[in-house]
This record gives C-alpha cells, structure tokens and sequence, in this order.
C-alpha cells in the first residue's frame, strides 16, 4: 500500500449537526489510506462561514469544502414561505448557492466545493401525485433544486455534485427519532455513503483513479465456454441468460466512449477467443474497443502485469473482473494494488453491482478521451516494432516522429487540466490545474507555456506534454509544472521540449531556469530528470540551469510549427 501523504484540508459546512459528518470523513479516509485535515463549521452558521472573509472556513484555507444541506432543513424553510414565494424557492435557493460558490472562487481559487444532491424522496405528500403538476408544491421545488444545480455544475468549475444514493429510499436516509433527539438529518449508513463518494472524488482530482478494466472472457463478457460450446454455444444477445451479458456489454462500451481503457485476460486460445469479437452477431464489443488482448495459458497474474507494461499505467489505475473466484484471490494475492471486485454469482446483477460500486470516477472529461483505445494500440504496434530491432536510434528514427509545440491554446484548456489531474509519473511538481487555471495562465504574461502534440507512423499520440515557466524577474524563471505522457517514454521528447523552453526564454533576455523536485510516491521517474537534461544542484532537490552556456540536446524528433500540420 501506498504511504499516506501530506493532509488534504477539507472543510465541513452543513444545516445539521456535523460532527458525524466529520467521523465518517475521517474514518473513510483512513480506508483509502488518505489523511485528511479537517474544519467543521458550527451548525447553523453556513452564510455567516461564507460571507465572512475573516472566518473560519477561510483562514482554515482549505482544498476542498464538503457542503451538505439536509433535505428536512431545506423543506422546513419552503414551509416557512407563502405560496407567492414558494413558486420561486428553487431559483432562489441555487442562487444563493451561486452566490456563495462565487465567494469561494474569488477568496479560495483553487479549493472544490462538493454538494450532495438533495433526496428528492424524501416528499409530503400534501398533493399527493398531483404535487407533480404544482410549482408550489415541495415535490416540484425540491426536484427542481436539484436540476438547478446540476446546470450551475456544468458554467462553475470548482463545483462538484454528489450523486443521490442509488437505493435511496426514505428509511435509509435518515433516522427521525435522531433528528428530533439530536438533529442528526441523517442515518449513519447515508452519511458513510456520502463520505466515500466524497473521499472518491477528493482522491480522482489528485489523480488517483481506474484507467483500464481488464477482462475476463467465459461466464465474465458471455455465458459459456467459447472453447467447449463454440461460438454458436455461447449465450450473450436477446435471449435468456445473453440479455444480461449484452446490458454489461454496453455498459462496458459506454466507458471505452467515455475513455477508459479495455484490456482482455483470459485463459483460452487467442484465435479462438477473438471469433466472438469478430464473428457473433450479437456481440457488443469488438477487437477496435480491446487496447490489449492477452489470451493464453499463462498466469493471469502474470498476464496483467504484462498489460501493465504495454499501457504503462499503475497497477492501482487497473479494475480486473473474473467471474472466477480462484483467480481473482491469486491476483488479489499477487497483484494487491489492482482493484478486484467481488464479482456476484449470477450474471444478471454484475450490471447493477458494478454501478453501485462507482468505481470510475474521474476529475474531468475532454472530447478527445474516447481516442485513447486507438492509441494504446498504436502503442502495442510500437512496442512489437521495439521487440525486432535491436538498437535504439534506428527504432526511433524508423518511427519518423513529428512534434508541435505550442504555447497553451484555448481549445486545449480541457485536455491541458486533464493531463495535470490526471499525470502522477512523470511529472516534475505535481501541481494540478482546473480548466478556469489554465485559463488564467494563457492570459498571465507573468507564465510561459508550452504544450507539445506528437505524431508518428503509426498515428497521432495527441497532445502529450506540457511546461509552464513562471517569470520572476531580475533575468530568472522558474519551471512550475513539467509533465509528459509515459507514452512517450524514451522517444525523446524531454530533450526536445528543453530545447524549445530555452530558446524562447532566451529570447525574452532570461539567463537563468530553476527547477524543483517534489517527491510523491509515484514520481520517482523524474526525480533526476532535472541533471540528466543539464541542470545543476543548487540545494535539496533544488536546481538551476545556466542558459546562457546550455548546449542543445540531441532528438530523433523533427518539430513542425502550427501552420505546418
């Protein structure tokens, strides 16, 4: 298991008595081996909290703030208005929640707010059905509340919603005689289920996240033995026991759209475990949908490691399902990083249990995600040319590499914040960058960018690399964020990114580069990227590069300007 790391700071803001809140968040965290600081603000003094500059909640300087108004506070003040009034709650409540998530904006830039969703369940019945038909009833409100909110989630960019509890029946949300006793709005077992979707998503924006689903194939993607029953035998499509397989394998479809990556490892022939992929009708998934396909006789444990290698993603970035229990405890055993999930016995709530676990959360979405099956098979490609020559630079030159480095464009923001969330390897400092960030960089002059798309033979890897220098003055910089794929290990690109970061600070009369090292327990790739480029030590994990006298560093990368491509 990884160590835990420096205390995320997390603040706690509610209509409720918190202090459960607060156990629960603590004792999740310590589940995920995370340590968290917290703040919980007194109850009932929300808006003093946030309007209040010199409060508490803002001196406390927190990274994320966990804001849970209870559904029975939020009814009692519908109650409390007329019905001229009632008609209007909704928008008026989101507005005040605009209001003060632009306050955090302004005082706490780079802090996350996360709001549960309202239950919706938990109605009055005074109309009965007909509530539905009624702006002024607390049934239409508080289901407009919650739509409300979910627009003000898609324009504010520090606002991250919780979803409502898939079972969310009125029983397991709150415990009435506590809530009269001792204005605790919820039961326990809720309020555990908030602090892990909120632990869950406090993790995904540090960048630990599932990347890959690796599969099983026989009684996991289809009913039946494809090597005993033959294609014909296997059950997957409109019939039977098949349904429930072919509902798993949209699913599964959706998060290759989505941009999470498929892998296959199953115990079978490879040519005869492709012919579903390639010849069943009713299969949802194919070969174009698999990043890599190991089918064999080997050991799984053995196998995922191998995947592990071409995708060159942490085994704690990998979900393995298997409907097989054996193999699942040997790669538990084995493999303790990679997540197994205790897959149920019959097929037909794999679906439901793989929903309810959430196990794909994610700190972001850019339109070019549902790409990155084709690129890790391009890189498969790569790798097999890499495996039939035997030395370095002709493979590098045989793979005619071109490279476009620009500064930061609008039309990467997305894909740039991604790369920061989401970049745990190689990547110098670890600072991570929301969409409106890098917005502001691009306007910053005090910060140069740079961003780096590639291109070989076989494809386009996208946009794969990025630096920020920050300006300090006197004729010094400093580099404030360098990251790049591990794709694109080896193929020189660093050497050919330093190149271009000095000729344009050069440019602009700057004599001096610093960097910084900031160890994590991922990062020890680049802990000495920094004196392999040229950089001397000028303290601990501290360095500074002479620009004046550096000399360019050989690339087998050709570089094209943006009107070249």
């Amino acid at each position: 298991m990884n160590k835990i790391t420096a205390p995320v700071r997390v603040a706690i803001l509610g209509n409720y008595a918190m202090q459960f809140m607060e156990r629960c968040i603590q004792m999740t965290a310590r589940r995920y081996r995370l340590s968290v600081e917290s703040y919980v603000a007194e109850y009932g003094t929300t808006d003093m909290e946030l309007l209040d500059p010199g409060a508490g909640l803002y001196t406390f300087q927190p990274s994320f703030v966990l804001w849970h108004e209870s559904t029975l506070g939020l009814r009692d003040q519908f109650y409390a208005l007329g019905n001229s009034e009632r008609a209007f709650f909704a928008q008026a409540y989101v507005e005040r929640c605009r209001g003060h998530l632009d306050r955090i904006a302004r005082f706490l830039p780079s802090c996350k707010v996360i709001i549960p969703v309202h239950a919706v369940h938990l109605t009055d019945n005074i109309f009965g059905h007909f509530g539905n038909k009624l702006t002024i009833s607390w049934q239409y409100q508080s289901t407009k509340v919650n739509y409300l909110l979910h627009e003000l989630a898609t324009v504010i960019d520090n606002l991250i919603l919780v979803n409502g509890r898939p079972e969310e029946m009125l029983e397991s949300l709150t415990d009435f005689p506590m809530t009269v006793n001792a204005d605790l709005h919820y039961s326990l077992s809720y309020l555990d289920w908030v602090s892990d979707a909120s632990i869950s998503i406090i993790r995904s924006q540090q960048g630990k996240f599932h990347k890959c689903v690796i599969l099983d194939l026989d009684n996991t993607l289809w009913g039946g033995i494809i090597g005993d029953d033959g294609i014909e035998g296997i059950q997957v499509g409109s019939l039977g026991i098949g349904k429930a397989f072919t509902r798993f394998q949209r699913w599964l479809k959706e998060l290759v759209n989505r941009g999470i990556i498929l892998a296959v490892c199953s115990k079978n022939d490879e040519d005869i475990a492709k012919m579903a992929f390639l010849h069943h009708p009713e299969m949802v998934l194919r070969l174009e949908d698999i990043s890599v396909f190991m089918a064999n006789w080997d050991s799984k444990a053995d196998n995922i490691a191998r995947i592990q290698q071409v995708l060159n993603i942490g085994f704690d970035a990998m979900v393995f399902l298997d409907d097989n229990p054996a193999e699942r405890d040997i790669v538990r055993k084995h493999l303790p990083d990679v997540t197994v999930p205790e897959l149920p016995e019959d097929p037909a709530l794999y679906l439901p249990f793989m929903i309810a676990a959430n196990l794909f959360e994610t700190p972001s979405y850019s339109g070019t995600d549902h790409e990155r099956t084709r690129q890790y098979q391009e890189e498969s490609k790569r790798q097999q040319l890499a495996q039939s020559v035997t030395n370095m630079d002709d493979f590098l030159e045989s793979l005619q590499m071109v490279a476009k480095i620009s500064c930061f464009r609008q039309q990467e923001v997305e894909r740039i914040s991604q790369l920061t969330l989401r970049s745990n390897q190689f990547n110098l400092r670890t600072v991570r960058y929301s969409v409106a960030e890098v917005k502001q960089l691009i306007q910053d002059e005090g910060y140069e960018t740079f961003s780096v798309e590639l291109k070989d033979t076989y494809g386009n890897y996208g946009l794969i690399s990025l630096v920020i220098i920050q300006l300090l003055g006197n004729g010094e910089a400093s580099i404030d964020t360098w990251i790049m794929s591990c794709r694109v290990l080896k193929r020189t690109v660093e050497e050919l990114l330093l190149n271009q970061v000095v000729e344009r600070l050069r440019s602009r009369g700057i004599s001096t580069l610093h960097g910084e090292y900031l160890p994590t327990a991922k990062n020890k790739l680049v802990k000495d990227l920094l004196p392999k480029l040229g950089f001397q030590a000028s303290g601990e994990n501290h360095y500074r590069l002479d620009i004046s006298t550096h000399r360019f560093l050989q690339s087998k990368i050709s570089i094209h300007g943006e009107d070249d491509q």
